[in-house]
């Protein structure tokens, strides 16, 4: 486990998972479909150009690696823990922590190290504090106390399991699905108004790859479904999901007019695709070392970043979807380019540099406005389903 090693293990264990691929002599001969696995065991298909762009990522992502190596040496192993403006430090602010703060949203926004992104996630994100909140043995007490229980939330999730990742290395074996189950169930009886969702067995297989142990990925989901994510996004009418669809709309008409209209006169509604983007934290559309840099930002940051993401994927492609006549053409234009985006820099440089500016306050007031006329949507949809059963009970 990562607090069991030493900085020189983590050092040596990271350079280790950061290696070079290298195609065959005949795929860097012609230009042909290449298969091979990336850092979290998924496989990727692509072309020699795609192979040359991960290899210049993995780089990209050692040089980062040093950068970190340099200020836990320098700063300190948490150091960026000293970043958090509290209200008693808002009047006596030191210069250190503003500096930390500033130099830390940089950092994170260039990606954290695979290495080191367990334990930054779990103290940024509030996983951490979330979980010295309740018992030491919490967890545990949960899986025991729900075991071979049955409920619709646990008919679903074992409905789903390999359906999940399938042909993963370990995701898709008996012990990855046994762990994975455990992580949703006991979620589901914690929160009961969310219970399980389809699009939770992405997110949280990929927290398990990545936080290592059940107990920690089980925290994550859980901050993320309660602190950083919209609520609502994953309840019986994902009501929140259909808030920021309508937001996500609006936005695309300011930061993209011209696409935006060209869109509507196709009929494309956003939902098509976005739907799975904000169900699935983009888990199941972006290659997997994409998606995770996104997640840097999203647990550091907060929900917006999905937005920002979302506009810089329209944004990408806006002058190839402008040529576009059907709505079939707009899928594809938009699956092919997420499914290649190896390069997470392209992606997050046009998200946070090219999108413009916005904030956490005015994405909430976005919301409220949107949230009435989807109530009163779900509502409409609501009476129709039991005015064609109404002997169904609902």
């Amino acid at each position: 486990m990562y607090g069991t090693q030493s900085r020189k293990d983590l050092a040596f264990e990271y350079q280790s998972q950061v290696h070079i691929l290298r195609p065959s002599i005949h795929a860097r001969r012609a230009n042909i479909t290449v298969k091979f696995q990336d850092l979290y065991g998924f496989s990727v298909e692509g072309n020699v150009d795609d192979v040359n762009v991960l290899n210049e990522v993995r780089e990209k992502v050692r040089e980062q690696g040093k950068v970190w190596w340099a200020l836990e040496a320098s700063k300190g192993a948490n150091w960026y823990l000293q970043t958090q403006v509290t209200s008693t430090l808002k009047t006596s602010l030191k210069l250190s922590t503003l500096v930390n703060a500033i130099t830390l949203k940089k950092l994170i926004r260039k990606g954290i190290p695979p290495v080191l992104r367990p334990k930054v996630w779990f103290s940024l994100s509030g996983a951490a504090k979330k979980k010295s909140t309740v018992p030491e043995s919490y967890y545990q007490d949960l899986i025991m106390a729900v075991e071979d229980k049955v409920t619709p939330a646990t008919k679903q999730i074992d409905h789903d399991l390999p359906r999940t990742f399938p042909g993963h290395p370990w995701l898709d074996t008996p012990e990855g699905h046994a762990a994975l189950r455990r992580v949703l169930v006991a979620y589901s009886f914690r929160d009961s108004d969310v219970g399980y969702c389809q699009g939770l067995n992405y997110v949280a297989a990929l927290l398990l790859l990545v936080m290592k142990t059940e107990e920690d990925a089980f925290w994550m989901l859980a901050v993320l479904l309660e602190n950083v994510l919209v609520s609502d996004c994953y309840t019986n009418n994902l009501s929140g999901c259909h808030v920021e669809q309508r937001v996500f709309r609006d936005l695309l008409t300011k930061k993209c007019p011209r696409l935006a209209t060209h869109l509507d006169a196709l009929e494309f509604d956003v939902s098509l695709v976005c739907t799975e983007w904000f169900l699935c934290l983009f888990s199941k559309s972006l290659p997997s070392e994409t998606t995770l840099r996104v997640w840097d930002v999203l647990f550091y940051e907060g929900a917006k970043v999905l937005f920002h993401v979302a506009l810089a994927i329209f944004k990408m492609n806006e002058e190839e979807l402008l040529v576009a006549h059907h709505v079939g053409d707009v899928i594809s234009i938009i699956q092919r380019s997420t499914h290649h985006l190896f390069d997470p820099d392209d992606l997050l440089t046009v998200a946070f540099d090219k999108v413009g500016f916005m904030t956490t306050t005015t994405i909430s007031k976005q919301r409220k406005k949107q949230e009435p006329a989807v109530m009163a949507e779900l509502d409409q949809r609501s009476r129709r389903l039991n005015s064609l059963n109404p002997n169904e009970k609902r």
